[in-house]
């Protein structure tokens, strides 16, 4: 194995850069330079966390870069090595990975390595992966020619029927098959609303705080995102109509308000209903977790309350299953059905029928209802101890807000802490947070961490964790 160059093992406290950045730049210099040459072994991402004292995640996020771009080659047991055949020279401009800072704080970069406290995620470790590869080596058995076709653009039928049949008992939304779509992700799934509904230049309102990619995609399209405020009641639906009375939609999360998990209250949901039907507008339901309720029940969907058809219902398997699954659903009114047909079919979209096929045995034969079960009273305990292991340690720097449900924490800054220079220190050294001011589009932010316990095991580990932030703060 080669020695590292010197200059490796001597990293800056003081610069501007995160840790990760700094180990890509020094590994590419002495590459660039010849002091790393073709063919050479690197250290395990292990063995040099080890050696200059920072987590693994962070060495792991630089070679996930320094890989990605050709520098270096993993060899599975025998190791990483400089990659064979590479020619020495001048490095290149920084790669466009956005450093974090306290204007841009890291929080949508995914980094290659699941880091503590990161958001998006389910718990990974308790999916039940024998069960899926088993439903997956059947599909691959039973495969026909007519099998390797494309896909239906609307979804796979016996996919679109389980997801229906699941809706009606679990969320209380009466639909059927054809209401159905299936998407590729959230994402995929507002495209396909906003060129089906919206125009360039309608006005939607979005919760203020909110989900900043949903605020980057009405802008794509050339919408104006209107914040309305939210109270312990969710969207205050009288400011919206003073803000914007002509808007055209309204992006909300009822079950679990994006990211302060604040449920919309009935009086309020009857409110926006009423808007919606008397302003011939648009409601589109994010639902991204609504399963995750740990006091009483689950909350009914808006969707079911809609007798006018106004509400389009978006949910996702991704979130609650894993993230490379890339499926998300999306339930149209049933006189919409034709228009999302013609637009699917005009897109030529559509995930792989055959991970559509696996997921649609994963319902029908019951495993999708006993996982939400079992990780309905997995995130309870985790949520319990990831916040008492935080506040044992960081009570003094963060407050944790008491929430029904969702699938990660609010904490609250005390004292002059800004929350997107802690959250871009935490990335530099393993670990990953939102700053809750980067969700405010006006200029009243409030400061916080957004802190996902899903995959945080203990308590010990919480309080480790948080001693890690301790020295940060």
């Amino acid at each position: 194995m080669s020695t590292p160059p010197d200059g490796l093992l001597t990293l800056s406290d003081t610069s501007s850069d995160p840790l990760y950045r700094q180990i890509y730049d020094r590994f590419r210099s002495a590459i660039a330079e010849g002091a790393l040459k073709p063919g050479d072994r690197i250290p395990s991402a292990r063995a040099l966390a080890k050696d200059i004292g920072v987590a693994r995640g962070t060495i792991e996020v630089a070679y996930s870069l320094l890989a990605a771009e050709g520098y270096i080659q993993s060899r599975g047991q025998a190791g990483t090595v400089v990659t064979p055949g590479l020619q020495p020279q001048t490095p290149l401009a920084p790669p466009s990975v956005q450093k974090p800072d306290e204007k841009q704080d890291g929080s949508w970069i995914r980094p290659a390595a699941l880091l503590p406290f990161q958001m998006g995620l389910p718990a990974l470790d308790v999916f039940p992966r024998k069960i899926w590869a088993r439903l997956g080596a059947r599909h691959l058995r039973a495969q026909q020619a007519a099998d390797l076709s494309y896909p239906a653009p609307n979804g796979l039928l016996s996919l679109r029927t389980a997801t229906a049949a699941y809706l009606q008992v679990a969320r209380g939304i009466q639909c059927t098959p054809a209401q159905v779509f299936i998407t590729s992700g959230y994402n995929n799934t507002m495209q396909l609303i906003l060129q089906a509904l919206f125009k360039p230049g309608d006005a939607v309102w979005m919760e203020e705080p909110g989900y900043p990619p949903t605020r980057a995609l009405l802008g794509q399209a050339g919408m104006q995102a209107v914040p309305v405020p939210v109270d312990a009641d969710g969207m205050v639906v009288d400011a919206g109509m003073t803000a914007e009375p002509r808007a055209r939609g309204a992006v909300v999360t009822p079950a679990h308000q994006s990211p302060l998990c604040l449920s919309l209250s009935l009086p309020r949901r009857q409110a926006l209903l009423d808007w919606a039907d008397r302003s011939n507008a648009w409601i589109i339901e994010d639902d991204y977790d609504g399963e995750y309720r740990y006091v009483g029940r689950p909350l009914p969907a808006l969707k079911s309350l809609d007798r006018q058809g106004r509400v389009l219902y978006a949910g996702t398997f991704s979130k609650v299953l894993f993230p490379g699954l890339r499926l998300a659903y999306l339930v149209v009114p049933e006189e919409q059905v034709p228009r999302f047909e013609r637009l699917c079919l005009l897109l030529a979209g559509g995930a792989p029928a055959l991970i559509q096929g696996i997921l649609a045995s994963f319902i029908n034969e019951g495993h999708f209802g006993r996982h939400i079960q079992r990780m309905r009273r997995l995130y309870s305990e985790r949520r319990e101890t990831t916040a008492a292991g935080l506040s044992a340690v960081l009570g003094e720097h963060l407050h944790i807000e008491p929430q029904p449900g969702g699938m990660h924490l609010v904490a609250r800054m005390r004292g002059h802490q800004t929350d997107r220079a802690l959250a871009a220190r935490m990335l530099s050294h393993g670990m990953y947070a939102h700053a809750l001011s980067h969700w405010y589009q006006g200029p009243e932010s409030q400061s916080g961490l957004l802190m996902s316990f899903t995959n945080i095991g203990s308590a010990e580990q919480a309080e480790q964790l948080a001693r890690r932030i301790q020295a940060l703060a």
